[in-house]
Formats: C-alpha cells, structure tokens, sequence
C-alpha cells in the first residue's frame, strides 16, 4: 500500500512540474513552445498577464494582456479585428522566421508581420505591460527587438509606451476606445499624437 501512495505521489509531482511552466510566472515563450486557451505568460514580478480571454459575454477568442491584480482591465489585445469563436482551438507560436501568430483551425487569424528575421526568436511579457519579440542571440535587447506591443497600442496609455508617429515607417499611433464593453473591435473614441480627443457620431 505504502508503494502505491509513493508512485502516486511522485507520479503527481512529475505532472505538476511539467504543468508548472505554464502555471506560475513564466514569462517567455520560445520557437517550439505554443499557448493555448487556458495557459498564459506572466511577466517577471507578476503585475501583467497574457492569454486567450472572452471579455463580458461574448462567444469569441481574443490574444491579450490584462492586469493580474484585476483581470478585467484589459490593457492591450492582438486581435481585435479578428476574433476567433470560443468554440474554435486557437494557439499562439512563433514562426521559424520569427514572427509571432495566432491560428485557429489550421489559419493564421493574426500575425506581427515583422521584417527582420531571427536566429533565436524569444516572446517575453516585461513588467511593463510591454510584450517584445526579441533576437535572443542578439547582445542587446534594444537592439535585437523586432516587435513589441507597445508600437501597436489598443486602448490603454502604460508608462514607458510612446504615442509619438514613426514618419519614417508612414505608422501613426492611436489609442482606439474598445466598440463595446464585450466588443474590443476599434470603437469611435480615439487619441493620438496629432489629436486631442475625437468623438464620432
């Protein structure tokens, strides 16, 4: 009997490390690792989150990053043109290029689309609320940094994130109120660097 109860223990104990990855405060995801609905990353001092989340009632899939204090304040989402039903499987992985894409049923749904290429590709969500695309061969991370969220903001300012245009890339920066509060499509509230405050009737 004292045999059993010890396989089943360690038995236990193996499941758990290998779930663990995904359970407390991982913060990275690497080239053959994918997150599916359930499984998030969590930045480094867990202050933000980064998972498949339906907001209020709606019935579809969204990639995005809320505060873990308080879940339901949503701070940034990948997709929000691009929903993916609940009842679909939807993952996030990163390509051998070193783009990072969300797929449902064998089609990519949203992709960063970035131009450089990299050798050793690594997602990680910062403390900042902030989730890069970084060369993780590459000796600097500013300098190895192909794509970060804070380029593409959604509807909420974080501290360290710029609103300024990049003129050079034709990219102007907007934050773009969610259309509903289970809707986080473009809504018609929106800010930017060359704007105050618009309201669209």
């Amino acid at each position: 009997m004292a045999w059993f109860q010890l396989n089943a223990l360690l038995c236990a104990l193996f499941l758990s490390i290998n779930f663990l990855e995904f359970c407390v405060g991982v913060d990275r995801l690497l080239p053959n690792q994918t997150i599916v609905v359930g499984q998030t990353l969590m930045s480094e001092s867990q202050v933000f989150e980064m998972g498949f989340f339906s907001p209020g009632n709606s019935r579809n899939m969204y990639l995005g990053i809320w505060y873990i204090s308080t879940p339901d304040v949503v701070v940034w989402v990948a997709n929000r043109d691009e929903p993916v039903p609940d009842s679909g499987e939807v993952l996030l992985a990163i390509t051998g290029n070193g783009d990072l894409v969300i797929s449902s049923a064998g089609r990519v749904v949203w992709s960063t689309n970035s131009s450089g290429v990299a050798a050793s590709p690594v997602l990680q969500l910062l403390d900042t609320g902030n989730l890069v695309l970084v060369d993780g061969e590459s000796e600097s991370s500013d300098q190895g940094c192909i794509w970060q969220s804070f380029d593409y903001p959604t509807d909420t300012w974080l501290p360290g994130m710029k609103l300024a245009d990049d003129i050079d890339a034709g990219v102007e920066k907007y934050l773009i109120s969610w259309k509903d509060w289970d809707d986080p499509s473009p809504g018609d509230l929106f800010s930017g660097s060359r704007t105050r405050v618009c309201l669209n009737w």
